[in-house]
């Protein structure tokens, strides 16, 4: 079979052996893989000497083959893969064997994969394999945040700094679904209205004075994943009483916030990854309760995988990008 690989500190698509299904197994014939940020952090983690690895943590795609065991799926079921591997029901933390399926595991930018029965779910039947093929860690992650941990209800307003990655139009999209007000923020004037379009409410400038122009809002909860380059700023913008929930740091990690005035302002900060097949599943049934549509950017091919991870790593993206296969 054709994948895309990372081996030895350079990107390739190869030949590898077809996967076979051992016990409570399924092959699927993979249609589509979603990209993610993970995917551009990987490389480094294996470093130059690595063996082969298969890149990718979601798909959508046909089963082709069960293994022994298996009796609730069969040949020609069309699923998407849960890359949340291991973590079943809803907990504060994940288990100790958890981990995000392309490491240390092959992927998904593959045309087939032998996995465990228990990652997979029924594909969605308002999506297209496309579509389908990033219901993945974007969704799930955006709805732990937004519902378990940020427990956003009607009426209440979120405010979602970086507005143009895959897990932002995700977070818009479901927080206007259950009633909530949307604030969001981008340095890029057509990602501002690419967010204006699927409902946001309000749009504003990376770089504009942001205390200035929600002196009018009360935010309850801001949904960061930017890191050191918004964090401070988001919490000048909070309500007292809000919580900032924090799945991602795409700037520098390491950020500097006045204790006092935190805990003066009654805070509350939420560490959020991932989440379970609990979760997954309940996203799901809201995508298809609302009809969602996941927002796609672009699509390549598996030859142009390199190039997908470029135009990624560049930001250039409003929404999901997609391989397919």
């Amino acid at each position: 079979m054709r994948a895309f690989v990372f081996e030895k500190g350079s990107f390739k698509v190869t030949e590898l052996p077809k996967p076979e299904a051992g016990t409570l197994e399924a092959v699927v014939a993979i249609k589509a893989a979603g990209l993610n940020r993970r995917d551009l952090y990987t490389p480094g983690r294996l470093g130059n000497d690595s063996e082969s690895l298969i890149l990718g943590s979601d798909a959508a795609g046909v089963i082709e083959a069960i293994g022994e065991g298996v009796t609730d799926w069969q040949v020609g079921d069309e699923v998407i893969i849960n890359p949340s591997l291991r973590w079943y029901e809803n907990s504060d933390v994940p288990p100790a064997d958890f981990d995000i399926l392309s490491f240390p595991d092959n992927g998904t930018f593959a045309e087939k994969i032998a996995i465990s029965v228990e990652q997979l779910e029924r594909k969605p039947a308002h999506l297209s394999f496309e579509e389908a093929s990033v219901i993945g860690i974007s969704p799930l992650t955006g709805y732990r945040a937004l519902f378990t941990k940020g427990q956003i209800e009607a009426g209440q307003t979120i405010f979602i700094p970086g507005a143009g990655s895959g897990v932002a139009t995700f977070l818009i999209q479901m927080a206007k679904n259950v009633g909530a007000r949307v604030i969001v923020s981008s340095r890029s004037e057509e990602k501002r209205n690419a967010a204006l379009e699927i409902g946001a409410d309000v749009a504003i400038d990376t770089h504009a004075d942001w205390v200035e122009l929600l002196k009018e809002e009360q935010i309850d909860v801001v949904i960061e994943s930017v890191g050191r380059a918004t964090f401070n700023r988001s919490l000048d913008v909070l309500k007292k009483g809000g919580k900032i929930v924090l799945f991602g740091a795409t700037t520098e990690e390491v950020v500097d916030f006045d204790l006092r005035k935190f805990f003066y302002g009654q805070y509350t900060l939420y560490g959020t990854t991932m989440g379970s097949r609990e979760e997954f599943r309940a996203c799901l049934e809201h995508l298809a309760e609302f009809n969602t549509h996941p927002v796609m950017d672009r699509t390549f091919s598996l030859d142009e995988a390199e190039q997908a991870l470029e135009y990624l790593k560049e930001n250039h993206q409003f929404g999901k990008i997609t391989i397919t296969i």
